[in-house]
């Protein structure tokens, strides 16, 4: 489907040059939209951008029979006060997050994918509310569908500043307590913390009944290890430093960074927890394919 949907601007390079997150955002929704709708393999994904499931008690001359004999799904179009879901985006803003060797930093694309989710929850009227955080909560905007609402988020997403140290968990669990009703959280972050510590704040979400997806985001040096040259590797976060010689230490690092990524994958997904790796050199239409397959599962 990839290869159908490709557009330039849903790459990060390009996204990154067209000025306000508004207009990214949009761009990025409507061309990935216009992609699903052209793509011959569409399935339901971009039925579910436009349609709600059919329920009980509603008029059956209200289902698209057209979309049931696509995809074998009941569905009908959504009406414009319709709001069905609660969804928080949660944005690391960790100082880790601000690398980037691709023109484009992992914060810089978690904002982007994060706005673009926004304006795509905007579209299916659901409610979506932001939290972004380092080692506690730095800012939080609750979900909303009101008029406007969007604007606000995506304006409090182009103003993120990049924080301190990570500590993934402690907001995580914050969260977990303050939420009173059933949602969506959508974690974006490069998890660079205790992944033990992570993993168990992820499912007090998914025991509490909420549904979890989770953007790894990370830079493509972070995933390939690309160096030759000896050189001094700073950490972001605490500015210590260490004197290497990339050849000597390739093999160990790749082996470390394949089995975070591997760890969760594994205990998520065993969870119940959806879990999605991201290089920021990648087209963001992977991501929202991810999003609205995950959401699309919780109807």
């Amino acid at each position: 489907m990839a290869a159908v949907m490709r557009s330039n601007f849903l790459d990060p390079a390009v996204v990154a040059r067209l000025g306000t997150l508004d207009l990214k955002a949009k761009t990025i929704v409507e061309g990935f939209l216009s992609g699903l709708h052209r793509s011959p393999f569409r399935g339901f994904s971009v039925e579910f951008a436009e349609y709600r499931q059919y329920m009980p008690g509603d008029d059956l001359q209200t289902i698209d029979w057209k979309v049931f004999a696509r995809s074998d799904r009941h569905v009908v179009k959504k009406f414009e006060e319709e709001t069905n879901l609660d969804c928080h985006l949660l944005v690391d803003v960790s100082a880790s997050m601000g690398y980037g060797s691709q023109g484009v930093t992992k914060i810089e694309y978690a904002s982007y994918l994060a706005g673009a989710l926004a304006y795509l929850m905007n579209r299916q009227r659901d409610a979506a509310g932001l939290i972004a955080f380092d080692d506690r909560i730095v800012q939080m905007l609750p979900p909303s569908a009101r008029p406007g609402h969007l604007v606000s988020l995506l304006v409090a997403l182009e103003r993120l500043t990049l924080g301190h140290r990570t500590n993934v968990a402690k907001p995580l669990g914050d969260l977990a307590r303050a939420l009173s009703k059933r949602g969506l959280v959508i974690v974006i972050s490069d998890l660079l913390d205790d992944p033990a510590r992570v993993i168990e704040g992820l499912k007090h979400f998914h025991h509490r009944g909420t549904d979890v997806i989770v953007f790894h985001v990370l830079d493509r040096d972070e995933l390939t290890f690309p160096f030759d040259e000896a050189a001094r590797f700073r950490d972001m976060e605490t500015d210590e430093e260490v004197l290497a010689s990339p050849a000597a230490v390739r093999g160990q690092y790749l082996q470390e960074i394949e089995g975070l990524v591997a760890r969760y994958r594994r205990e998520l997904g065993a969870s119940g927890i959806d879990y999605c790796l991201l290089d920021t050199s990648q087209p963001l239409e992977l991501a929202l394919m991810a999003y609205l397959s995950a959401r699309g599962r919780a109807l």
